[in-house]
């Protein structure tokens, strides 16, 4: 997004170093998920307005809606139970690409 141009450096240096560090941890075992969400009804956008909310919603394209909390951890359980699952971005946001 416009005006976005330091969360978008901080967002690429957290992509950019999941398979490096997933490299350098495999041989203690350790792997690395990046988990990239998208949006989700949590506090800080509970405290926008109703017609905010909705609208933010209507942007992801399927689900047509915020994502529920339960169904981020419903993921962190998805990928701590499948051991191949390592140095991997996972997005999470229903197909949604802000527009700028």
């Amino acid at each position: 997004q416009v005006g976005q141009a330091a969360y978008s450096a901080s967002k690429g240096g957290i992509v950019g170093m999941t398979l490096p560090v997933a490299r350098d941890l495999a041989p203690l075992g350790i792997r690395v998920v990046t988990i990239a969400p998208g949006l989700f009804s949590t506090p800080l956008l509970a405290g926008l307005p109703e017609k905010v909310r909705k609208f933010l919603g209507q942007q992801v394209p399927f689900p047509s809606r915020l994502g529920d909390p339960a169904e981020y951890a419903h993921l962190v359980q998805a990928l701590a139970e499948n051991p191949m699952i390592n140095g991997e971005v996972v997005r999470l946001d229903g197909a949604l690409r802000m527009q700028p």
